[in-house]
């Protein structure tokens, strides 16, 4: 188990950390660990594999996130999943939305330790890669305390060694998925507890974290932390990322240099009949904060049905032409 493996990790989302959204975070960050949207057994097993798990070789570090509460499924999706190269597989138990919580898998399973510690076991037997566990510090009307803690005592005994916890609890009923990022109260002090008391364990801290230098401060206390939507939407914070968070004296893309290489790959994309707009619509947040960002969102959004391999190249220009110097 590497100490330094998730010192800085891009957690997944669904709808979001696709693989063209990836491999945009890649060309910022050499180092950063990046996740896949949460991918269920069933569809890992019985779905288009190539389309759901497929990944360009740049990514990696990259990690599988599957979702599922079937032992024997779970185990071969992870299976599945180390097939195509995935560098981890990541157990979603963390996820509070309806649809995860009809199909008995995400937040819902942190009531169900021995269950989770089931898969984990059946998908460590099956992998040779690490497999790790997302989860909250509890859920409902849970004592955080005892539910985080016996949690990953239970599923830490089935072999479980890196745990990324999201900082809040989860509420079942009464808040949205939204809401469920923001409403209930962060508890960082608990999970730093979790760590003092688990020392073997690899503890990743998610949840509410904005800026790399919010990551870098928080590092001291634990063995890495994951950023989500603060990356998403503003992703060329991932820029300083090698820098602050690894130690890397290279300097970081500029802006352009991003969207001329996205332009590049998104020609290849378009020849192989993917649309524009499902790779530029991970990127309407590069220049949140700098000169033209209102004038690059407007362009990719007002042009988000056209159907040009050149539209990143226009968009450039257009945010040139409009936005003063």
């Amino acid at each position: 188990m590497d100490p330094r493996s998730h010192l800085f990790c891009v957690a997944p989302m669904m709808d979001g950390t696709d693989r063209h959204c990836r491999y945009f975070h890649r060309l910022m960050s050499k180092h950063a660990r990046l996740y896949t949207e949460m991918i269920t057994a069933d569809a890992a097993i019985h779905g288009d594999r190539d389309y759901l798990l497929g990944f360009d070789d740049s990514e990696h570090p990259v990690a599988l996130q599957l979702g599922g509460s079937e032992p024997e499924k779970l185990a071969e999706a992870s299976r599945i999943g180390e097939g195509f190269g995935y560098d981890e597989i990541n157990l979603n138990v963390g996820c509070p939305s309806d649809r995860v919580q009809s199909g008995a898998f995400g937040a819902c399973l942190m009531k169900e330790p021995a269950l989770v510690a089931d898969c984990v076991a059946a998908m460590k037997r099956a992998v040779h890669i690490p497999v790790t566990v997302k989860c909250r510090i509890g859920v409902d009307d849970q004592d955080p305390e005892e539910s985080l803690f016996g949690f990953v005592e239970r599923v830490a005994a089935a072999g479980c060694e890196i745990f990324i916890v999201h900082a809040r609890k989860a509420w079942l009923k009464g808040l949205s998925p939204k809401e469920n990022r923001t409403i209930p109260p962060l508890d960082y002090d608990l999970v730093r507890r979790l760590k003092r008391k688990k020392p073997e364990l690899l503890i990743v801290l998610n949840g509410g974290i904005e800026t790399v230098a919010d990551a870098a401060a928080l590092l001291p206390d634990f063995d890495g932390v994951m950023l989500g939507r603060a990356a998403y939407g503003a992703p060329y914070l991932l820029a300083s990322v090698d820098e602050e968070i690894f130690g890397e004296d290279a300097p970081a893309p500029l802006r352009e240099e991003v969207v001329r290489a996205m332009s590049g790959y998104l020609k290849h994309e378009f020849q192989n009949g993917v649309r524009p707009h499902s790779i530029t619509r991970h990127m309407l947040g590069l220049y949140h904060g700098a000169p033209g960002a209102r004038a690059w969102r407007r362009f990719l959004s007002e042009n988000a049905s056209a159907a040009r391999a050149t539209i990143l190249d226009e968009a450039l220009e257009a945010m040139r032409s409009r936005e003063p110097a």
